[in-house]
């Protein structure tokens, strides 16, 4: 999470995105504590367990976290184009031995993908 920048057309960097998509995996406390100190919205569904065990604290158990479906579906794309560069051998199965080259073979598959549109 302390990597997220978002890319500007001129000028330095934003560090805050206005929001964060992100599965179930990423639905805990710590996340959203922190996503809510940098003023970031949590778009993150609440797994089961976790609604099962908020509604057995009863009132204790506090309001269930928001959630907004439409902005949800908008992961659709970003979970396609994971699945594009995972069709890339050396990127699924991570051959390479640093992250450096992990990441210059992912730009490069990137590339691939985009020209191919």
């Amino acid at each position: 999470m302390n990597r997220l920048r978002v890319p500007r057309q001129t000028g330095r960097p934003r560090i805050t995105p206005d929001t964060v998509l992100a599965d179930k995996a990423y639905s805990s406390r710590a996340i959203r504590r922190y996503l809510r100190r940098r003023g970031i919205r949590a778009v993150i569904p609440q797994p089961a367990d976790q609604a099962a065990h908020r509604k057995r604290l009863g009132r204790l158990g506090g309001r269930p976290p928001a959630f907004d479906r439409e902005a949800y579906k908008q992961r659709n794309t970003v979970e396609r184009c994971i699945n594009k560069l995972k069709q890339w051998r050396g990127l699924a199965t991570r051959y390479d031995k640093t992250a450096t080259i992990y990441l210059a073979g992912l730009h490069i598959a990137a590339i691939f993908i985009w020209a191919a549109r």
